[in-house]
């Protein structure tokens, strides 16, 4: 503990910390209990470790620790190709892999002035998957909500529908989570045969699954109980706390990137944005529920544009040779190889062609001198990529506003003042990924 300070007690919680922490609050008149909720505890939604301090039951401070998941993938890709680093910032939040994807691959095709010359089938494969996961993720949100407040049912059913989004993106990639699937210049691969059916089957049985979840817990007493008027947070508080994403539209504001500044073409969809008014725990749960009925919405308007004449058999990576890597791939016995007509040509036709192949992939492409920033719509609120080159074939710099970590700040906020059962809660309803948190 540092000494008093002109706004108040200073804490400083790092770890290691702990016989500080008990000397600092045995000095106060009241009877206080601290304790630790995590890092190590199945209801913080990963390694985050809260300090409570607690008057009966009734929670006095709630104090926010993090850094326990750090992976260092934004510093690590200091060291890869560009292309290369899409395989890192697939792993920060693990819940929605093509989000991270998509946000960093968007900020370098800015550096390089190609936003416009992306394919159309590849913006259009992107929302697709976009969507897809926006479910997935959302399933697990509502899921293990349940879960922590007692009721295994729910987790049930929301991890086997979940289950339905991570084959089709295994049928689609060749993988369930950390794809790498969007690439600069466009996706790696184009949708594999009887994929449109797929998603077309999906699409019948999904709307029923949503259905039977609500009917569970929409006027559920019980979870009604531990939902409403818990964990409050008005319009005025997001705010000024940064917060976005069904937070945010829980609170009333329906501010959506996808609709306020639209990307890979989402202003060709017609969707409308979840918003309620009770900025609690049970209307930051109907948003999202609400969301995954929008993304059917759109994947049907997205399928419907893949299997259309104008875009069917067009390519999926930017024509320059110089940039795209080869996206015609085929099915080998190493997963997801080169097709081969571009391996009898790089290896039987063209040596300029084996040569460029050859530094396209060890040495990567170079992107100009700058820095941009893109932000997206991610199942948690705006992921933004900051990118910065140096004219290299690396990143000079990578930060991403992770919208987990911005929405964290509003854990004292929500919890002060009410009873310890409701820090759960409160968590859970902020659906924070530690590893987007940690980076």
């Amino acid at each position: 503990m540092d000494d008093e300070a002109t706004e108040g007690r200073v804490y400083t919680v790092s770890g290691q910390d702990w016989d500080e922490l008990v000397a600092a609050v045995a000095g106060a008149e009241d009877e206080r209990l601290v304790v630790n909720m995590g890092p190590q505890h199945p209801s913080t939604h990963g390694v985050l470790r809260l300090v409570l301090t607690l008057d009966g039951e009734t929670v006095i401070e709630a104090r926010t620790v993090i850094g326990y998941l750090h992976t260092g993938i934004e510093k690590n890709m200091e060291f890869r190709t560009w292309t290369q680093g899409t395989t890192f910032v697939t792993r920060m939040d693990y819940l929605s892999p093509i989000f991270n994807e998509t946000a960093y691959c968007m900020a370098v095709e800015k550096l390089l002035g190609i936003t416009d010359r992306i394919p159309e089938r590849a913006e259009v494969i992107r929302v697709l998957m976009m969507e897809l996961n926006r479910i997935s993720s959302h399933w697990m949100a509502v899921a293990t909500y349940g879960m922590e407040l007692g009721a295994t049912t729910p987790f049930l059913f929301g991890l086997r529908e979940r289950e339905m989004v991570l084959d089709l993106f295994e049928h689609i990639t060749g993988l369930r989570m950390n794809m790498a699937y969007v690439r600069p210049g466009g996706v790696s691969v184009d949708l594999p045969a009887g994929t449109l059916d797929k998603v077309g089957e999906f699409l019948k049985v999904m709307p029923k699954r949503i259905k039977e979840m609500r009917k569970l817990l929409d006027a559920n007493p019980a979870y009604l109980r531990r939902t409403k008027d818990v964990a409050y947070l008005d319009l005025t508080g997001c705010m000024a706390l940064g917060i976005t994403g069904p937070v945010l539209r829980s609170a009333g504001l329906p501010w959506d990137l996808r609709k306020s500044q639209p990307y890979c073409g989402y202003e060709n969809y017609d969707f409308d944005v979840p918003v309620e008014k009770s900025a609690d725990v049970y209307g930051r749960y109907l948003v999202r529920m609400a969301e995954m009925e929008e993304s059917l919405k759109i994947i049907q308007q997205a399928v419907d544009r893949l299997a259309g004449a104008e875009l069917k058999g067009k390519p999926v990576m930017i024509e320059d040779k110089k940039i795209g890597w080869p996206a015609q791939l085929a099915l080998g016995p190493d997963g997801f190889g080169n097709s081969p007509d571009h391996i009898a040509h790089i290896m039987g036709t063209s040596m300029e062609a084996l040569i460029h192949h050859f530094k396209l992939v060890t040495e990567g492409f170079r992107v100009p001198a700058g820095q941009a920033y893109v932000g997206i719509e991610s199942p948690r609120g705006e992921l933004g990529a900051h990118v910065v080159s140096d004219g290299g074939t690396r990143p000079f710099r990578v930060h991403f506003r992770d919208p987990s970590f911005t929405n964290l700040q509003a854990i004292p906020a929500t919890c002060e003042g009410g009873m310890v059962a409701d820090v759960i809660s409160a968590v859970a309803s902020l659906d924070p990924v530690l590893g987007g948190v940690d980076r």
